[in-house]
């Protein structure tokens, strides 16, 4: 899950757009955003990082001899580790005050056994932010040979200045990069490369994240080719991610995560950035045409693997039987592409808990063959209102894009649902504004079925209902007709007689955007 997160960051600048700490905010409960909670929590690991691990834990026990019971800032913060350290951290304040993601560019050259590697950091110009200045950014770096030995294990850069390089010397032959290993700084990297290393990377690389990263990035380039130019799946892809899915040396858990395609939301990014209006009709259109290939490719490997890897003893929450039952529920879901469900229903009645249940219920629901079996569900978890809130949110996302918001609208109906509950409005309402091709379908419904709600949610709980709002914030992205109909649901919203002051600052942001 930690590889996901990071993900986002590197992918959508939406949780980094703002800064930790705002200058200033119209309703304080809009201060407490993703921004606060996770982009804090990188630079709390990137001080880790960048100080070590003895000084970190003996700054953290000054910090709470000085400070237990008080409400602090983060001068109080960065000060202990001042102390502790002796090094000034000015700079490094400007991850909280300064807005944007930084964007690190590489470039890389081999001359007479030196390798080095050429870095640049640029972040865009934000409102009442036109200027930005470098940040301090510990680059985590380790070296690949063209075996896939490790030449150069990793080695923490710090880069201080717009501009910096670090040379390698004494190299037999020019490496392979694996360049932010363990997530190393919250950044968007930029380097020009080609599936054929990322392929190498996927295959090779010492560091889990790095490795997943570059599955992830070749993955990505397959299905951006396939929606831009309506080219076939890429087979440096479908062989390296096939090769992944039997290394039996490979932690069952991580290859459950690498086999998982990049989401819809994801891809509408890579193409807005590179000046493709995104259809995410297409984009959902070619994740099913990938899968279905992929089903096709592997289909004796998935058949062993889901054999191989299910659990016969009594349920356990640990790591090994949770990783063995995500790859073979992993493996279910590419196996019912091809037999339309028929294992998934025979994993639904064996099953003897939720979790391998609910992972049957989605691939029976995405065949058309779920009918019976999601009202089955509903009787024997209906009173527990964490399971019921997968249900609702499930008929959703597993749902034809033409279809999603006419099953929310007809959930929004169900006894079980209520404005009053937080987490069934979201199970809800956030499961298809998680759905892109559901959500931003062309008939417009999703829109004014988010406008709808929103509207009736604001008197109850205007702070759900601000951070709701987030559902319309890629407004920008889409073709001329979606814009429109998204901020004629803004406006919509924006006019309703006395709308919160959370709802009103959340939705006059995203539409000034």
């Amino acid at each position: 899950m930690i590889a996901l997160r990071a993900r986002q960051f590197r992918e959508d600048d939406g949780p980094l757009a703002h800064p930790v700490r705002p200058e200033s905010f119209i309703e304080i409960n809009n201060f407490y955003t993703a921004t606060v909670y996770e982009k804090g929590a990188e630079l709390i690991g990137m001080l880790k990082r960048l100080v070590g691990d003895a000084a970190y834990y003996k700054a953290l026990d000054l910090y709470f001899t000085r400070h237990d019971g008080q409400a602090c800032t983060i001068e109080d913060w960065l000060k202990v580790f001042e102390d502790v350290t002796g090094r000034d951290l000015a700079q490094f304040k400007r991850w909280y005050q300064e807005a944007g993601t930084p964007r690190l560019r590489v470039s890389d050259d081999f001359k007479n056994g030196t390798y080095t590697l050429h870095f640049e950091q640029e972040t865009p110009p934000t409102p009442g932010q036109p200027t930005k200045h470098p940040r301090v950014i510990p680059i985590a770096v380790g070296l690949l040979g063209p075996n896939g030995d490790e030449v150069q294990p990793t080695v923490v850069l710090e880069m201080t200045e717009a501009r910096q390089s670090f040379a390698f010397d004494g190299l037999a032959s020019r490496p392979i990069p694996s360049i932010l290993r363990d997530f190393s700084a919250p950044v968007i990297l930029e380097r020009a490369t080609s599936n054929a290393e990322r392929a190498f990377l996927f295959a090779h690389d010492t560091d889990p994240f790095n490795r997943w990263e570059a599955g992830r990035a070749l993955a990505r380039e397959t299905l951006l080719a396939m929606i831009r130019d309506g080219a076939a799946p890429d087979p440096a892809y479908l062989d390296a991610a096939h090769a992944m899915v039997r290394d039996e040396t490979l932690d069952p858990a991580f290859r459950a995560l690498a086999l998982a395609l990049p989401g819809e939301d994801e891809l509408a990014q890579a193409l807005f950035a590179t000046g493709t209006t995104p259809d995410p009709q297409a984009i959902w259109e070619a994740r099913e045409a990938l899968d279905i290939t992929r089903a096709e490719t592997m289909r004796d490997t998935l058949a062993d693997l889901y054999t191989a890897h299910q659990v016969a003893a009594p349920y356990r929450p640990d790591p090994d039987q949770a990783g063995a039952r995500a790859l073979s529920n992993a493996a279910l879901g590419l196996i019912t592409r091809r037999d339309g469900g028929a294992r998934a229903l025979a994993q639904y009645d064996a099953a003897d808990n939720m979790t391998q249940q609910l992972a049957a219920l989605a691939c029976l629901m995405r065949a058309g063959k779920g009918a019976e079996v999601t009202q089955a569900f509903y009787r024997q978890w209906r009173h527990d209102r964490l399971v019921l809130d997968k249900w609702f949110g499930l008929q959703i996302t597993q749902a034809e894009p033409a279809e999603a918001a006419v099953i929310a609208a007809r959930l929004t109906e169900h006894p079980d649902f209520t404005l009053r509950n937080p987490n069934r409005f979201r199970a809800v309402m956030g499961a298809l504004a998680g759905f892109p091709a559901g959500f931003h379908h062309a008939s417009g419904r999703g829109y004014r079925l988010m406008a709808e709600m929103l509207i009736r949610l604001d008197p109850l709980n205007p702070q759900t209902t601000a951070r709701m709002c987030s559902a319309f914030e890629t407004w920008p992205r889409f073709d001329a007709g979606r814009q429109a109909m998204i901020l004629g649901e803004i406006d919509r919203i924006l006019a309703t007689p006395g709308l919160s002051r959370d709802t009103t600052e959340m939705l006059s942001r995203i539409r000034d955007a």
